[in-house]
């Protein structure tokens, strides 16, 4: 036997990926269904990728050449997502223009992305801060805020004193900025705003026509927060006023024992007293200093007693009216009523500051005495509620906003935890908001045949921290004309938050080059929307959302026909650092795959980036494991090479073996256990070893392997493809079926007991009978079998188990 010349991963994968240029394997003959398959697409970032970054890349694009391979016209698209303050904030780290830095990064990722060897289309390549692209994101601002979905708002926005620029609630984690890290504060600006509350039915109702992680769906649910309740006026003592409170529990009005005002709330100061006045202006003043996020999150509650009351309009009883920062100004009206024998918080506060506790809902009617927490369950008789008593609460709490209404103190509502989207930013490096401010016509969109607004060269972009953005700086290119009236006016100087562009992009690489529509019809319809988007689990909420509130808004308005973007959903896992600490350039353990690419290949890198977990999991790296990669590959090399001109006839166990590979290989990718596909060759390569020593393996089982190998080893595949005497490519073939009736054994090795103790081992056919085998199993025995049987027992292709005494 000639033995193979070794393996050289560098010489095969720069050969293929040459080839691969000049002669793709993706090409659209017009005659293949489509399949979209998308990468969350990077901001180019300073550091450029690491292997954590590689893991979602591979495993989009293992199934990318999958769909190839089963016939389909694959759309895999790369682009940038290179506006906003990732971008801004590095080059004001390097002391760089952005523009410059960006182009820098971008160069360098996608060097990099290139060494992965994925089957992107980088003809469908799109920038989000290309003026042709970003063209259409001011388009589609100037259409929803033609549609009254864009509006402005002077609001008490989260604040990031580090970044300088407002946040929108989900760019806010545990309190600080997403992007930076700091302790986030609040601020009064005027503010764009997005009306995404108009579409949060829809946005609910659709998660159940996708095919996403559950996980996933429920973290959306619970962000839009869809509750049913009522609103309930409650008057304020000696005064014309009335406040409004919501609650999804008007079922225990009868024991609200005192209110809760949002320290934001309106009417917050003018209900302090002289007494209270100072107290009050001060707790606003604190809590202001805090995120929505930290208020919820506090686990002390605080509060200031305002010196009002309100009335209850169910029993006329009065209510202190207290303002504490649990309560958010900008959910429901921003004033609650308090149940503290009924609610977990409300207890908590009323126990601190000793306010009245009235118990309204009673398991089997017995009213706890000295309630020590408060009685939570849904379920109960009402007790001290009036008219109410002795009714199921549960069903109480359906009836309760109709009779409130009825009663004319109220009206049934539903509520909603989304707010509508904060969509300016105080920063230069963000697509231009397209609305010129006249003072006598109000806020105009720039006309539609002078987009691209530009945005303006600068020397100076750094955060002003005034509330202004840099480009309020640049009088030549704010002052303008108002395109209605002709009179001078004022552009708009915030920019759009980097979500802008992310929202929509995916619709833009099938039509990139299109100079008249954001994506034509003809093409919208032939190949959107997408089939599978791969991509972390960090972006279920914020990216995730948007582009479904886009993608519906730009259905309803007829650039395309169907009102959700993607299809279905895959959630990769984080590759970390060592005890599961996240990689980052700032703790000093970012593994670059530049090195390992260099030592041991791409192909070895991408079955390793698989093979370290579940890929829907978070894995630590360990590059030790990469050498056992390599080695297995070398073996597979080996096997081919060394087998490829043996004259060996197809015998009925290589059938077998066969069918079972293409078996074990297909199930595993198609339910993306891919940690399980690579521990899987290895299994199968190390049988065919062995095979090939006792007898050799045929060249169909060898093309079989090298088929299946090929969206996982591109480069290798394709070279041993080529040693099998093959002059087209492997990725126009086709992926091998299996056959479960040739897997299945002619023979099975079964083992003979006496009272469940194994004694001997006997081979008999697969499909042999029950009292056939038992015979078999008596004769095995022999002189073993003592004494007198009472049972005798075949489990099919297991064991005889005969139970004597």
């Amino acid at each position: 036997m000639k033995m193979a010349v070794p393996y050289n991963h560098r010489e095969i994968e720069q050969k293929w990926r040459k080839i691969w240029e000049e002669h793709p394997v993706n090409v659209n003959d017009g005659k293949k269904p489509k399949y979209y398959c998308l990468d969350m697409f990077p901001y180019p970032s300073g550091n450029g990728l690491h292997v954590g970054h590689w893991r979602g890349y591979v495993i989009s694009d293992v199934w990318s050449r999958y769909k190839m391979l089963n016939g389909y016209y694959l759309i895999h698209p790369m682009g940038w997502d290179a506006f906003g303050l990732p971008a801004e904030n590095y080059a004001i780290k390097m002391g760089v223009h952005p523009e410059k830095s960006t182009a820098e990064n971008i160069a360098n990722i996608k060097r990099q992305i290139k060494e992965i060897a994925a089957v992107y289309d980088w003809d469908m390549e799109v920038n989000t801060t290309d003026p042709n692209f970003y063209k259409w994101t001011q388009w589609i601002f100037v259409k929803m805020f033609k549609a009254g979905l864009a509006y402005q708002k002077e609001m008490p926005i989260n604040w990031c004193p580090s970044c300088k620029t407002g946040l929108a609630n989900e760019e806010v984690v545990n309190g600080k900025c997403e992007r930076c890290g700091a302790d986030v504060t609040k601020k009064n600006l005027n503010q764009w705003m997005l009306k995404i509350t108009a579409y949060a039915d829809r946005l609910l109702d659709d998660l159940d026509k996708l095919d996403w992680p559950e996980k996933v769906k429920k973290m959306q649910t619970d962000w839009i927060g869809k509750s049913y309740g009522a609103e309930v006026n409650f008057k304020v003592e000696n005064t014309d006023k009335e406040i409004t409170v919501y609650t999804t529990r008007p079922d225990t009005l009868h024991g609200a024992t005192f209110m809760v005002l949002a320290p934001e709330h309106a009417m917050a100061k003018e209900l302090a007293n002289d007494e209270t006045r100072t107290a009050v202006e001060d707790y606003i003043y604190q809590s202001s200093l805090k995120s929505s996020v930290d208020r919820l999150q506090d686990k002390e509650k605080t509060g200031v007693f305002t010196g009002s009351y309100a009335i209850n309009p169910i029993n006329g009883a009065k209510v202190p009216i207290w303002l504490s920062d649990y309560v958010l100004a900008d959910y429901g009206t921003g004033a609650i009523m308090c149940v503290p024998a009924h609610d977990d918080r409300d207890f908590e506060f009323a126990t601190k500051f000793n306010i009245p506790i009235i118990q309204v809902i009673a398991k089997d009617g017995k009213e706890i005495e000295n309630m020590t927490e408060a009685y939570t369950d849904a379920k109960g008789t009402m007790i001290n509620s009036g008219e109410w008593n002795g009714m199921e609460s549960s069903v109480l709490k359906k009836e309760a906003p109709h009779i409130i209404e009825e009663m004319g103190i109220g009206k049934a509502t539903t509520n909603y935890k989304l707010r509508d989207w904060v969509f300016s930013r105080q920063r230069y490096w963000g697509e231009p908001i397209p609305i010129i401010h006249c003072p006598d016509c109000g806020p105009v969109p720039v006309p539609e045949e002078e987009l691209p607004l530009l945005l303006p060269e600068v020397e100076s972009y750094q955060p002003t921290g005034t509330g202004e953005s840099p480009l309020a700086d640049i009088t030549d290119w704010v002052n303008t004309t108002c395109p209605c009236c002709g009179k001078p006016a004022k552009r708009e100087t915030n920019t759009m938050p980097q979500w802008a562009g992310s929202s929509w992009y995916f619709l833009r690489y099938v039509d990139n080059k299109n100079e008249n529509e954001l994506v034509s019809r003809e093409k919208a319809d032939k190949y959107l929307p997408v089939d599978m988007y791969i991509g972390g689990v960090e972006h279920a909420v914020l990216h995730l959302l948007y582009s479904r509130f886009y993608t519906k808004f730009l259905c309803d308005i007829g650039v395309i026909d169907f009102d959700e973007p993607f299809h279905k959903l895959f959630n990769q896992g984080m590759i970390t650092g060592k005890n599961g600490i996240k990689m980052s350039k700032s703790k000093g353990n970012v593994i670059s795959p530049d090195d390992l690419v260099r030592d041991y290949g791409c192909d070895s890198l991408r079955l390793y980036e698989l093979f370290v977990g579940p890929p829907e999991l978070d894995s630590e790296w360990d590059d030790r494991g990469i050498d056992g990669v390599y080695r297995f590959i070398t073996r597979f090399w080996k096997l081919i090479l060394d087998n490829k001109d043996a004259d060996v006839k197809e015998t009925k166990e290589l059938v077998k073996v066969r069918n079972k590979l293409v078996y074990d290989i297909t199930t595993r990718l198609e339910s993306f256990s891919l940690n399980t596909v690579i521990s899987g060759f290895m299994e199968h390569n190390n049988k065919l070893i062995d095979m090939a020593k006792k007898g050799g393996v045929d060249k169909k089982t060898l093309e079989t392997f090298v088929i299946l190998m090929a969206p996982f080893a591109p480069h290798i595949s394709e070279e041993l493809w080529s040693q099998l005497g093959h002059e087209d490519s492997v990725f126009h073939e086709t992926w091998p079926t299996y056959d479960e009736n040739a897997m299945k054994d002619d023979e099975k090795e079964l083992a003979v007991q006496i009272n469940g103790k194994t004694k001997c081992v006997v081979t008999l056919p697969a499909d042999v009978s029950k009292e056939d085998a038992i015979a078999a199993g008596k004769a095995a025995l022999g002189d073993k079998l003592t004494g007198n049987v009472i049972k005798e027992i075949y489990v099919p292709g297991r064991i005889i188990n005969i139970v004597a005494k």
